[in-house]
């Protein structure tokens, strides 16, 4: 290398840097630390390994860079304005503002380039995962012999905090043992967090640590040397394992006064060290944004971007001659779309057959979509059986076998939703996560990471009360499908029998724009008319009434709505007017005209919840708590009829609680 190319890579680097600086400066709040310490290793990247097209972000085959350590936030969009994004210099000096384009920590969908929303530790590292996994699936099912449509890498810049989050060593452990040589985590090792020094509660060799989990785990790097650091990542490259390139760097490379110290992770430089680091830089000290002409020319990433983007068009093209029906298939799979008369294929379960769980109505559900929408993909953690999710026929992902759709995710319930988040960000899958109800605290961050970035992705909560029975309160869910309606964006459906069940997964399959949480019974249900529960999709609806001169609604969701049922046949035997309505969704129902909600729950009626959960927030619908039959206490070790008596769901019980309530 030339010292004029030499001296062109320091200055753009020290560019990157001084962007970096000045933003959170301009903001005067942010974090300059890193952006400034990983900006060596961002150019090298992003210069001469990174497979993008800046003119068109969603091109299928770029490679995904995910800033897991998302407060480094200034250092991508240094990246993406400097490489030739539809990012401003305007929109860099309105970093952290309101309605800006640079927001405080990447966001998915607010910023052209961003890959996912990051900013929560070690969520970067799992998603990353997901997408080499999504990368790995579609090359298994789309790429032919001369035909490589999905050949591309995923880069993750993580951090020391990155590592101390349990989420990045479940997700880790997976992406180990299936050989996920596709991706590449650079670790920024500056050894500083907010406290000070990670002397004080991280000393671990995390390079051993990523070797037992089956990783290429290289000796540490300096972080300055290009030489070095090219040498590394092309060892990466060529490895089958996933790999980790640990490379020692300053926080706040270049600063006289802050370099190297806890200071520069979450503060402004200041006016004053801003200017002697800019001297030190060897850049102008009084001009903010300063970009060199040449760094400009130099950096622009538009020209190679459209040729590797072209090229690959063009072998798009020929395969489309070759194989129409996978390129037709793989056009609307990228789209989003689903096969055309795939409702057909869902399975309709008749009122008065045998009693089923809500769980085991799903697991059919799963198997009856699995032969038609064939990017559907996913698994649980460790309770396939429990949670009825095996696909049928369908080989479990691995090493040997890339195709398979069947994801063993292991106990790692938040490294799972965490991955799922990756495959759904990818393109072209539909993933869905599996795991008791009562778990769902273990992944409720990624839930709402996918919640923020509106992804398709689906949640199959089972176990979903106090009818787990046995095994007692660590395992009965109380409070938590109250909290997951708190969610924003997160779409809650509780079915009260199979064939609302189906209702349930035909709305999460056709959902786009966020996540979907289904929660399924352990217990068998019986069976309601499936031509009567036609209007799950409007989240609630009056399955049964009666008249009287006392008008009782019943409102109830999954098992309850039996209860209700059978207690609605003792109140009109005694002359008390009952309707019952099942409401599977309040999201869904919340979406409908005042008019449809007044003809559902009519005012003149007295209205009663009945949920074996949390009572907190039903006073939205029944108007006052004294009108809520739930649980806010743990639930016990017993059988689960035993217990439900115990604590008040029987139908005697909720036949009392109503009269209890015309009486008052």
């Amino acid at each position: 290398m030339s010292p004029s190319e030499k001296s062109l890579d320091t200055l753009s680097i020290n560019t990157i840097r001084m962007l970096a600086a000045d933003m959170v400066e301009a903001a005067n709040s942010g974090h300059p630390g890193a952006p400034m310490g990983t900006a060596s290793m961002a150019y090298l990247l992003w210069t001469r390994f990174l497979k993008h097209n800046p003119d068109d972000p969603e091109w299928p085959d770029r490679d995904r860079f995910v800033l897991s350590m998302g407060h480094a936030s200034a250092l991508l969009y240094s990246l993406l304005h400097l490489t030739g994004y539809d990012l401003s210099l305007d929109d860099l000096k309105n970093f952290r503002q309101w309605n800006s384009r640079t927001p405080g920590h990447p966001e998915y969908g607010e910023t052209p380039g961003v890959e996912c929303t990051t900013g929560p530790l070690g969520q970067g590292i799992g998603m990353g995962v997901g997408l080499a996994l999504a990368e790995r699936i579609m090359a298994s099912r789309y790429n032919e012999k001369r035909f490589p449509l999905f050949d591309h890498h995923t880069w993750v810049f993580c951090g020391d905090g990155d590592m101390m989050e349990g989420v990045s060593s479940e997700a880790a452990s997976l992406a180990g043992h299936l050989k996920l040589g596709k991706l590449i985590l650079l670790y920024d090792d500056n050894r500083i967090t907010i406290d000070g020094s990670t002397d004080l509660s991280f000393s671990e060799d995390v390079r051993k640590r990523f070797q037992a989990y089956g990783w290429h785990a290289q000796e540490p790097v300096d972080g300055e040397d290009l030489t070095e650091l090219e040498g590394a990542i092309g060892k990466a490259r060529r490895d089958r394992r996933p790999s980790l390139i640990i490379c020692r760097t300053t926080i706040a490379h270049g600063s006289p006064n802050k370099a190297g110290t806890s200071g520069a992770h979450g503060s402004p430089l200041g006016a004053e060290e801003l200017r002697l680091t800019k001297r030190n830089l060897g850049l102008p000290e009084q001009e903010s944004f300063h970009i060199p002409p040449d760094v400009s020319r130099h950096m622009d990433g538009i020209e190679h971007g459209r040729e590797a983007q072209d090229t690959w068009q063009s072998l798009l093209a020929r395969y489309a001659e070759g194989y129409p029906e996978k390129a037709e298939l793989l056009t609307r799979e990228l789209s989003g779309e689903l096969p055309i008369r795939w409702q057909e294929h869902l399975p309709v379960f008749d009122a008065g057959s045998k009693a089923i769980a809500t769980r085991s109505a799903s697991g059919k559900v799963i198997n009856a979509l699995a032969p038609v929408c064939e990017n559907l993909v996913g698994g649980s953690a460790d309770l396939a059986p429990s949670n009825k999710t095996a696909i049928e026929g369908e080989p479990d992902q691995s090493y040997e076998t890339p195709g398979g759709r069947y994801l063993r995710f292991g106990v790692r319930e938040h490294g799972m939703g965490a991955i799922c988040n990756g495959i759904a960000l990818h393109g072209g899958l539909r993933p869905f996560a599996a795991t008791f109800l009562v778990f769902s605290d273990y992944m409720r961050p990624s839930i709402r990471l996918a919640a923020l970035m509106k992804l398709p992705v689906v949640y199959v909560f089972t176990h979903d009360s106090i009818a787990v029975g046995e095994d007692g309160p660590t395992h009965q869910p109380v409070e938590q499908t109250m909290s997951l309606r708190l969610i924003p964006g997160l779409l809650v459906l509780r079915p009260a029998d199979a064939n609302e069940t189906v209702r349930a997964w035909q709305i999460a399959m056709e959902r786009t724009d966020g996540p979907t949480a289904i929660l399924l019974s352990r217990q068998d249900l019986p069976i309601l008319d499936p031509d009567r529960t036609t209007d799950v999709e409007r989240g609630g609806y009056v399955l049964s009434r009666t008249m009287g001169s006392r008008q009782v609604a019943l409102v109830a969701t999954g098992a309850e709505v039996h209860l209700a049922l059978e207690a609605k046949a003792i109140l009109e035997s005694e002359g008390i007017g009952t309707r019952v309505v099942s409401l599977p969704s309040w999201e869904l129902f919340r979406q409908q005209s005042t008019e449809y909600q007044e003809e559902v729950l009519p005012s003149g009626s007295v209205p009663i919840a009945i949920e074996a959960g949390s009572t907190s927030g039903w006073e939205r619908w029944v108007g006052s708590p004294a009108n809520v039959h739930g649980i806010d206490r743990f639930g016990a070790s017993a059988p689960w009829e035993v217990l439900s008596t115990r604590l008040g769901f029987s139908t005697e019980a909720i036949v009392e609680r109503v009269k209890k309530l015309l009486e008052g």
